[in-house]
């Protein structure tokens, strides 16, 4: 029979692998919370209905890349493409919007159907934050710092730059659309494929089209910041004030629009070029109107979403290490009660501790053998005459320092000096330190 692969485009996360993953998710759930946000935790399948109303008809996402299906009722149903929709549905549904002032954070994975290449795949992950009825600058100044904060702890923040931009409100994106289709429409034969298809179904996306002559021709384009109104005006200038106080570096880039409708005001983006043409790795912005197109009372809005597996990526190419390798490797010449009651009295002193076991029996020397393999620190060797001895011998796998018996009673405090400084110490209550 036909062993069966994955899907394409959806990856399996190995246990080498998933160190560097559980590794990133901490920091970024720590650093989150520090700020105030609380975890939410949304479906992965939504009804399509979902983002249809709230991404919009004309946006890639929908048209192209969702994984919309009927469920045996016949209600359509999709796997999620991004975060945002659904967190709306949930503090909608469980009234979580009064008082106003709601700071939310999700993690887990999207799904679009679009060709896998790197940084790109059909079944990825992302880490989203939300911030619910506050429309002050201050609140966008102080997600983008959040932002830049995470990038300083992760080591990465010299390898990202932050270009931002306003939407304007709803009123002032109908006036630049108008202008944007009149200056187009009479040279819509120098347009690609997909920016003529946009021209009748979502213009603004043109703005962001990576073709040589549809870029050529927007550099005479109408600019969507020579249309904002004065509210919106005055909104981004104090955004982009407070972020020159926070010493925060960026760029005004006018043509960033986003590939979602339910923007508006506030959008910005964390881009890098160490991970070619994928480039973004986070991005967001202001959705005040989005409440309201799902069904709640108009309540202001503003995220971000970042990409885990880009962000490895970039993590990675600074020379991070990941991995928590075993501290000890327990063999043993005595099978059963002698062997497992030491690894778990051991597991009782010292709960940090990452302790292998040897079950597989056999000699010291096949034993040792897997002990190495493993990667842990020391073996501990608990044979005939350490056990008469009422002792354990550590063995250093990875340096020259000599072997040692240590008292059995005493070993968890040994193990605990030893990796001190390699994660936390914490004895069980009533233990011997």
């Amino acid at each position: 029979m036909k062993t069966l692969q994955a899907v394409r485009g959806m990856h399996d996360i190995l246990p080498s692998d998933a160190a560097r993953w559980q590794w990133l998710e901490q920091r970024l759930a720590e650093r989150l919370t520090a700020y105030g946000f609380g975890e939410i935790r949304i479906p992965v399948v939504e009804k399509t209905e979902l983002f249809t109303r709230a991404i919009g008809q004309g946006t890639d996402v929908v048209e192209k890349e969702m994984y919309a299906f009927p469920d045996r009722n016949g209600e359509s149903l999709c796997l999620r493409p991004e975060g945002t929709a659904g967190v709306v549905r949930a503090v909608l549904q469980h009234g979580l919007l009064n008082p106003p002032g709601l700071k939310v954070w999700y993690q887990g994975p999207m799904f679009r159907h679009e060709r896998p290449q790197k940084g790109r795949q059909r079944q990825f992950h992302q880490t989203g934050v939300e911030i619910f009825g506050m429309e002050t600058p201050e609140t966008d100044a102080e997600l983008i710092a959040m932002a830049g904060r995470l990038w300083r702890e992760l080591g990465v923040d010299h390898l990202l730059r932050l270009e931002i931009n306003s939407l304007g409100d709803r009123e002032d994106r109908e006036r630049y659309r108008t202008a944007l289709v009149d200056y187009l429409r009479p040279r819509v034969d120098r347009l690609d494929a997909d920016s003529q298809r946009r021209l009748e179904t979502n213009p603004l996306r043109i703005l962001d089209s990576k073709n040589p002559e549809t870029r050529s021709l927007l550099v005479d384009a109408p600019r969507l910041d020579e249309h904002l109104g004065d509210e919106a005006r005055r909104h981004f200038e104090r955004v982009t004030a407070l972020l020159d106080a926070l010493g925060i570096a960026w760029t005004h880039n006018p043509g960033l629009v986003r590939g979602l409708d339910y923007y508006c005001r506030t959008v910005f983006e964390w881009t890098t070029d160490a991970l070619g043409a994928q480039g973004t790795v986070c991005a967001g912005g202001r959705y005040d109107d989005l409440v309201e197109i799902q069904g709640g009372r108009a309540t202001p809005g503003i995220g971000f979403a970042l990409g885990m597996e880009r962000l490895l990526a970039l993590v990675e190419s600074t020379g991070q290490q990941f991995e928590h390798r075993p501290h000890a490797y327990l063999v043993s010449s005595e099978a059963g009660a002698a062997r497992l009651g030491l690894a778990e009295r051991l597991r009782d002193h010292w709960p940090a501790l990452r302790l292998i076991t040897d079950l597989q029996g056999g000699s010291f020397k096949a034993q040792f053998k897997r002990a190495d393999r493993s990667g842990a620190a020391v073996a501990l060797v608990l044979g005939e005459a350490e056990l008469a001895a009422g002792e354990v011998t550590i063995k250093d796998l990875r340096g020259d320092s000599p072997q040692s018996s240590v008292p059995a009673d005493r070993l968890g405090a040994e193990l605990r000096r030893r990796f001190a400084t390699d994660g936390p110490d914490v004895a069980a209550s009533g233990e011997p330190a």
